[in-house]
C-alpha cells in the first residue's frame, strides 16, 4: 500500500494532535450543572464547548498553515490559498454531549482539491480516537496511553448476524420523503441489532469491527468529510444511499463492505427529496 506524501502525513499527524487538544476543551464543560445551551437559526443546539473547541481547533491549524481553507460547523467558511481546506465539527453529537452521554465525537478532516485526504473521530469522553489518511491505512487508539494499533471492518458476511446503528430514528421522517422509515424499519427487521450509538461514534464503531452498518439520512460536510477516508482505509464502504462514494450527498451508510449490497439493496429505493 502506498504511503501518503508528506504534506498530507503532516496533516494527518497535526490533525490527530489539535482533535485531542480540542477534545480536551469539551471534557471541562461536560456535565456540568452549568452548562448553558443555546439554539441555533435552525434548532439545533449549541453551547460554549462548541465554540470554544472550534475556535481552538481555527486558531491551530491557522498558526500552522496559514494558507490552508477552513469550514467548520460554527464558524463558517475561511477561504484559503493552498489546495487544502479543513473540515471541522468540534462536538458532532451535541445533543449527547448536553445530555451527559460520552459518546459525543470531535471531527476534523482535510481535502486536498476537493477530495477527502485525512479523517480524525475523537471520542473524548471514552478516550478513543482513530484515525487514516488516503493510502496509509486506517488506525486505532482504545485509550489516551494504548499502543495505536490497525483499525480494520468486522467479517460479519451477512446482514442479518449484524449490528445496525443510526444516529435519530425520528429522522428518517424528518429529512427524507416520508417513505424513507420503510428503509430503517426494513433493515432494522432484517439486523442482528439495531441501536441508536449514532454520530460519529457509529462509524469509529464501524471502522473499529464493532459493528457492521451506520446509516444516517441527514448530514452535513462536516458531519461526513472525515468518514470516508476512515472507513475505505478501514476496508469497509462508505457511500451515500445509491452507493456513490462521496461526502457531499447529505446523507451516508457505511458498512463493513461484506453486507454493503444488502444494505444498498434496500437504500437505492428512496431517493432524496428535500
Amino acid at each position: 500500500m502506498p504511503e501518503p506524501d508528506k504534506h498530507v502525513a503532516e496533516r494527518l499527524k497535526f490533525a490527530v494532535e489539535i482533535a485531542r487538544e480540542a477534545g480536551d476543551m469539551t471534557l471541562r464543560h461536560f456535565r456540568r450543572a452549568d452548562l448553558q445551551v443555546d439554539r441555533k437559526a435552525d434548532s439545533s443546539p449549541v453551547t460554549v464547548a462548541d465554540r470554544s473547541a472550534e475556535e481552538l481547533l481555527r486558531a491551530r491549524i491557522q498558526n500552522r498553515f496559514e494558507t490552508d481553507g477552513i469550514i467548520g460547523e460554527e464558524f463558517g467558511e475561511v477561504v484559503g490559498k493552498s489546495s487544502f481546506k479543513w473540515i471541522l465539527d468540534p462536538i458532532d453529537g451535541t445533543k449527547s454531549f448536553i445530555h451527559g452521554v460520552p459518546l459525543y465525537t470531535t471531527l476534523v478532516a482535510v481535502l486536498r482539491d476537493s477530495a477527502p485526504q485525512v479523517g480524525v473521530v475523537h471520542a473524548p469522553a471514552v478516550g478513543e480516537t482513530v484515525w487514516a489518511a488516503k493510502g496509509g491505512g486506517c488506525w486505532y487508539q482504545p485509550a489516551a496511553h494504548a499502543e495505536p494499533r490497525a483499525a480494520r471492518v468486522s467479517e460479519i458476511a451477512t446482514l442479518n448476524e449484524s449490528l445496525l446503528l443510526t444516529t435519530e430514528v425520528a429522522s428518517f421522517t424528518t429529512y427524507r420523503n416520508p417513505d424513507a422509515m420503510t428503509a430503517f424499519l426494513t433493515l432494522q427487521n432484517a439486523a442482528r441489532l439495531t441501536r441508536t450509538w449514532g454520530d460519529g461514534f457509529g462509524y469509529l464503531m464501524v471502522a473499529t469491527g464493532r459493528a457492521e452498518i451506520m446509516i444516517d439520512p441527514a448530514m452535513n460536510i462536516w458531519d461526513a468529510a472525515p468518514l470516508q477516508t476512515i472507513i475505505e482505509e478501514a476496508g469497509g464502504i462508505f457511500s451515500d444511499w445509491q452507493g456513490n462514494p462521496t461526502i457531499d450527498a447529505g446523507e451516508a451508510v457505511a458498512t463493513n463492505g461484506r453486507v454493503s449490497e444488502e444494505v444498498l439493496a434496500v437504500t437505492r429505493k428512496f431517493e432524496r427529496r428535500v
